[in-house]
Protein backbone atom coordinates (compact mmCIF):
# COMPACT_ATOMS: atom_id res chain seq x y z
CA UNK A 1 0.00 0.00 0.00
CA UNK A 2 1.40 3.85 -1.23
CA UNK A 3 1.94 6.03 1.68
CA UNK A 4 -1.03 7.99 -0.01
CA UNK A 5 -3.34 5.49 0.39
CA UNK A 6 -2.04 5.09 4.14
CA UNK A 7 -2.86 8.44 5.00
CA UNK A 8 -5.97 8.40 3.35
CA UNK A 9 -6.84 5.16 5.33
CA UNK A 10 -5.93 7.03 8.25
CA UNK A 11 -7.52 10.40 7.63
CA UNK A 12 -10.78 8.61 7.05
CA UNK A 13 -10.71 6.61 10.38
CA UNK A 14 -9.61 9.54 12.46
CA UNK A 15 -12.66 11.51 10.99
CA UNK A 16 -14.78 8.61 11.10
CA UNK A 17 -13.87 7.59 15.08
CA UNK A 18 -15.23 11.20 15.94
CA UNK A 19 -18.46 11.15 14.15
CA UNK A 20 -19.13 7.37 15.42
CA UNK A 21 -18.42 8.47 19.10
CA UNK A 22 -20.93 11.23 18.99
CA UNK A 23 -23.47 8.37 17.17
CA UNK A 24 -22.64 5.86 19.57
CA UNK A 25 -23.70 8.23 22.64
CA UNK A 26 -26.53 9.03 21.23
CA UNK A 27 -28.15 5.17 20.53
CA UNK A 28 -26.55 3.89 23.56
CA UNK A 29 -28.74 6.56 25.11
CA UNK A 30 -31.83 5.12 23.64
CA UNK A 31 -31.15 1.49 24.01
CA UNK A 32 -30.40 2.17 27.50
CA UNK A 33 -33.58 4.17 28.47
CA UNK A 34 -35.53 2.58 26.06
CA UNK A 35 -35.38 -0.38 23.19
CA UNK A 36 -31.94 -1.53 22.60
CA UNK A 37 -34.23 -4.13 19.91
CA UNK A 38 -35.47 -1.10 18.15
CA UNK A 39 -32.58 1.72 18.50
CA UNK A 40 -30.30 -1.01 16.76
CA UNK A 41 -32.35 -1.50 13.94
CA UNK A 42 -32.64 2.03 13.62
CA UNK A 43 -28.54 2.31 13.81
CA UNK A 44 -28.31 -0.62 11.02
CA UNK A 45 -31.03 1.27 8.88
CA UNK A 46 -29.20 4.35 8.39
CA UNK A 47 -25.43 2.25 8.51
CA UNK A 48 -26.98 1.11 5.08
CA UNK A 49 -28.37 4.50 3.71
CA UNK A 50 -24.44 5.53 4.46
CA UNK A 51 -22.91 2.84 2.44
CA UNK A 52 -25.06 3.10 -0.27
CA UNK A 53 -24.45 6.78 -0.66
CA UNK A 54 -21.02 5.98 -0.35
CA UNK A 55 -20.71 3.48 -3.22
CA UNK A 56 -22.92 5.84 -5.36
CA UNK A 57 -21.68 9.47 -4.28
CA UNK A 58 -18.00 8.30 -4.96
CA UNK A 59 -18.57 6.28 -8.28
CA UNK A 60 -20.56 9.12 -10.05
CA UNK A 61 -18.63 11.58 -9.24
CA UNK A 62 -15.36 10.03 -10.38
CA UNK A 63 -17.31 9.13 -13.88
CA UNK A 64 -18.78 12.41 -14.39
CA UNK A 65 -16.57 14.88 -13.39
CA UNK A 66 -13.18 15.77 -14.81
CA UNK A 67 -10.37 15.11 -12.59
CA UNK A 68 -8.98 18.55 -12.41
CA UNK A 69 -12.38 19.82 -11.82
CA UNK A 70 -12.99 17.48 -9.13
CA UNK A 71 -9.48 18.41 -7.36
CA UNK A 72 -10.33 21.89 -7.76
CA UNK A 73 -13.90 21.77 -6.14
CA UNK A 74 -12.83 18.89 -3.46
CA UNK A 75 -9.88 20.60 -2.28
CA UNK A 76 -11.29 24.04 -2.00
CA UNK A 77 -14.51 22.31 0.15
CA UNK A 78 -11.56 20.27 2.24
CA UNK A 79 -10.00 23.38 2.84
CA UNK A 80 -12.84 25.62 4.19
CA UNK A 81 -14.07 22.33 5.90
CA UNK A 82 -11.14 21.31 7.73
CA UNK A 83 -10.79 24.98 8.83
CA UNK A 84 -13.56 24.45 10.46
CA UNK A 85 -12.52 21.85 12.48
CA UNK A 86 -9.11 22.99 13.04
CA UNK A 87 -10.58 26.15 14.62
CA UNK A 88 -12.74 24.79 17.21
CA UNK A 89 -9.47 22.29 17.98
CA UNK A 90 -7.25 25.26 18.40
CA UNK A 91 -9.43 27.18 20.61
CA UNK A 92 -10.56 23.85 22.89
CA UNK A 93 -6.91 23.14 23.28
CA UNK A 94 -5.91 26.66 23.94
CA UNK A 95 -8.78 27.13 26.73
CA UNK A 96 -11.15 29.49 24.71
CA UNK A 97 -13.80 26.84 24.11
CA UNK A 98 -15.11 23.89 26.43
CA UNK A 99 -14.66 20.59 25.37
CA UNK A 100 -16.61 18.07 23.97
CA UNK A 101 -18.29 16.30 26.94
CA UNK A 102 -19.93 12.57 26.12
CA UNK A 103 -20.94 12.66 29.41
CA UNK A 104 -23.18 15.41 29.48
CA UNK A 105 -24.61 14.77 26.34
CA UNK A 106 -24.96 11.37 26.91
CA UNK A 107 -27.62 12.60 30.03
CA UNK A 108 -29.28 14.40 27.93
CA UNK A 109 -30.01 12.23 25.48
CA UNK A 110 -31.48 10.01 28.83
CA UNK A 111 -33.32 12.40 30.32
CA UNK A 112 -35.20 13.39 26.82
CA UNK A 113 -35.39 9.97 25.60
CA UNK A 114 -37.73 9.75 29.36
CA UNK A 115 -40.26 12.31 28.67
CA UNK A 116 -41.00 10.22 25.78
CA UNK A 117 -44.03 7.90 25.69
CA UNK A 118 -43.26 4.34 27.30
CA UNK A 119 -42.15 1.61 25.12
CA UNK A 120 -44.59 -0.68 23.33
CA UNK A 121 -45.33 -3.79 24.85
CA UNK A 122 -44.50 -5.73 21.48
CA UNK A 123 -43.86 -4.23 17.98
CA UNK A 124 -41.33 -1.76 16.88
CA UNK A 125 -40.79 1.07 19.28
CA UNK A 126 -40.44 3.84 16.50
CA UNK A 127 -39.13 6.39 19.08
CA UNK A 128 -35.86 4.30 19.58
CA UNK A 129 -35.55 3.49 16.11
CA UNK A 130 -36.33 7.22 14.71
CA UNK A 131 -34.11 8.84 17.20
CA UNK A 132 -31.51 6.20 16.85
CA UNK A 133 -31.34 6.00 13.16
CA UNK A 134 -30.98 10.14 12.61
CA UNK A 135 -28.60 10.20 14.71
CA UNK A 136 -26.07 7.96 13.05
CA UNK A 137 -27.66 9.13 9.87
CA UNK A 138 -26.50 13.02 10.35
CA UNK A 139 -23.20 12.21 12.33
CA UNK A 140 -22.26 9.85 9.22
CA UNK A 141 -23.12 11.97 6.33
CA UNK A 142 -19.93 14.03 7.65
CA UNK A 143 -17.90 10.95 7.42
CA UNK A 144 -19.90 9.96 3.89
CA UNK A 145 -18.29 13.76 2.74
CA UNK A 146 -15.17 12.65 4.02
CA UNK A 147 -15.09 9.15 2.31
CA UNK A 148 -15.88 10.38 -1.50
CA UNK A 149 -13.92 13.55 -1.24
CA UNK A 150 -10.73 11.59 -0.46
CA UNK A 151 -11.96 8.38 -2.14
CA UNK A 152 -12.53 10.34 -5.51
CA UNK A 153 -10.23 12.95 -5.30
CA UNK A 154 -7.23 10.14 -4.99
CA UNK A 155 -8.53 7.78 -7.01
CA UNK A 156 -8.82 5.63 -3.50
CA UNK A 157 -12.13 5.21 -2.35
CA UNK A 158 -11.29 1.78 -1.41
CA UNK A 159 -9.07 2.62 1.36
CA UNK A 160 -10.89 6.08 2.29
CA UNK A 161 -13.95 3.52 2.75
CA UNK A 162 -11.85 1.23 4.59
CA UNK A 163 -11.00 3.62 7.64
CA UNK A 164 -14.05 4.22 7.56
CA UNK A 165 -15.65 0.80 8.29
CA UNK A 166 -12.65 0.22 10.96
CA UNK A 167 -13.31 3.09 13.09
CA UNK A 168 -17.18 2.10 12.62
CA UNK A 169 -16.32 -1.59 13.72
CA UNK A 170 -13.89 -0.05 16.57
CA UNK A 171 -16.06 2.20 18.38
CA UNK A 172 -19.43 -0.18 18.33
CA UNK A 173 -17.18 -2.86 19.63
CA UNK A 174 -15.30 -1.02 22.43
CA UNK A 175 -19.23 0.82 23.50
CA UNK A 176 -20.32 -2.61 23.59
CA UNK A 177 -18.02 -3.82 26.14
CA UNK A 178 -17.70 -0.97 27.76
CA UNK A 179 -21.75 -0.21 27.73
CA UNK A 180 -20.97 3.63 28.27
CA UNK A 181 -20.60 6.77 26.66
CA UNK A 182 -16.78 6.68 25.04
CA UNK A 183 -15.61 9.96 27.23
CA UNK A 184 -12.32 9.45 27.73
CA UNK A 185 -11.69 9.30 23.86
CA UNK A 186 -9.25 12.66 22.77
CA UNK A 187 -11.92 13.70 20.62
CA UNK A 188 -10.65 17.25 20.44
CA UNK A 189 -6.84 15.61 19.38
CA UNK A 190 -8.62 13.33 17.01
CA UNK A 191 -10.02 16.62 15.20
CA UNK A 192 -6.95 18.33 15.58
CA UNK A 193 -5.26 15.79 13.75
CA UNK A 194 -8.17 15.51 10.95
CA UNK A 195 -8.35 19.11 10.41
CA UNK A 196 -4.95 19.47 9.49
CA UNK A 197 -5.17 16.24 7.18
CA UNK A 198 -8.28 18.12 5.52
CA UNK A 199 -6.74 21.31 4.90
CA UNK A 200 -3.31 19.71 3.95
CA UNK A 201 -4.59 17.50 1.48
CA UNK A 202 -7.42 20.06 0.09
CA UNK A 203 -4.49 22.49 -0.15
CA UNK A 204 -2.62 19.95 -2.62
CA UNK A 205 -5.93 18.97 -4.53
CA UNK A 206 -6.41 22.48 -5.16
CA UNK A 207 -3.52 23.03 -6.75
CA UNK A 208 -3.72 20.34 -8.32
CA UNK A 209 -6.70 21.65 -9.63
CA UNK A 210 -5.46 24.89 -10.93
CA UNK A 211 -2.31 23.95 -12.51
CA UNK A 212 0.66 24.48 -9.64
CA UNK A 213 3.01 21.47 -10.60
CA UNK A 214 4.13 20.51 -7.24
CA UNK A 215 7.71 20.19 -7.15
CA UNK A 216 8.06 16.98 -5.06
CA UNK A 217 4.56 15.62 -6.56
CA UNK A 218 2.60 13.21 -3.85
CA UNK A 219 6.02 13.98 -1.57
CA UNK A 220 4.45 17.64 -1.06
CA UNK A 221 1.47 16.25 1.13
CA UNK A 222 3.49 15.21 4.17
CA UNK A 223 5.30 18.92 3.90
CA UNK A 224 1.67 20.82 3.92
CA UNK A 225 1.02 18.43 6.64
CA UNK A 226 3.82 19.36 8.33
CA UNK A 227 3.89 23.47 7.80
CA UNK A 228 -0.31 23.23 8.86
CA UNK A 229 0.43 21.53 12.09
CA UNK A 230 3.05 23.93 13.25
CA UNK A 231 0.83 27.18 12.35
CA UNK A 232 -2.12 25.16 14.02
CA UNK A 233 0.36 24.40 17.06
CA UNK A 234 1.79 27.81 17.32
CA UNK A 235 -2.57 29.06 17.28
CA UNK A 236 -2.76 27.03 20.62
CA UNK A 237 0.08 29.05 22.14
CA UNK A 238 -0.97 32.36 21.31
CA UNK A 239 -4.64 31.47 22.43
CA UNK A 240 -3.33 29.92 25.55
CA UNK A 241 -1.09 33.30 26.28
CA UNK A 242 -4.32 35.29 25.56
CA UNK A 243 -6.73 32.94 27.78
CA UNK A 244 -4.55 33.27 30.69
CA UNK A 245 -3.65 36.87 30.07
CA UNK A 246 -7.36 37.83 30.26
CA UNK A 247 -7.66 35.52 33.02
CA UNK A 248 -5.08 37.38 34.96
CA UNK A 249 -6.61 40.60 34.47
CA UNK A 250 -9.45 39.67 35.71
CA UNK A 251 -8.10 38.75 38.89
CA UNK A 252 -6.09 41.78 39.04
CA UNK A 253 -8.95 43.70 38.47
CA UNK A 254 -10.85 42.00 41.20
CA UNK A 255 -8.02 42.28 43.48
CA UNK A 256 -8.12 46.35 43.17
CA UNK A 257 -11.74 46.18 42.91
CA UNK A 258 -11.52 44.54 46.89
CA UNK A 259 -8.35 46.60 48.10
CA UNK A 260 -10.42 49.33 47.03
CA UNK A 261 -14.33 48.77 48.23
Amino acid sequence: MSSVALVTVLSAFLAAAVEFVEAVTIVLAVGVTRSWRSALVGTGAAVLVLAVLVGALGTAVAVLVPIWLLRLVVGGFLVIYGLGWLTKAVLRAGGAKAKHDEAAIYEREVAAMRDEPPVPAVGMDWISFTVAFKGVLLEGLEVVFIVVTFGASAGMLGPAALGATIAGVLVLAIAAAVHRPLAQVPENALKFAVGVMLVGFGTFWAGEGVGIAWPASDATIPVLLAAYLLVALAGVRLVAARVRARRDAGAAGRAARAAGA
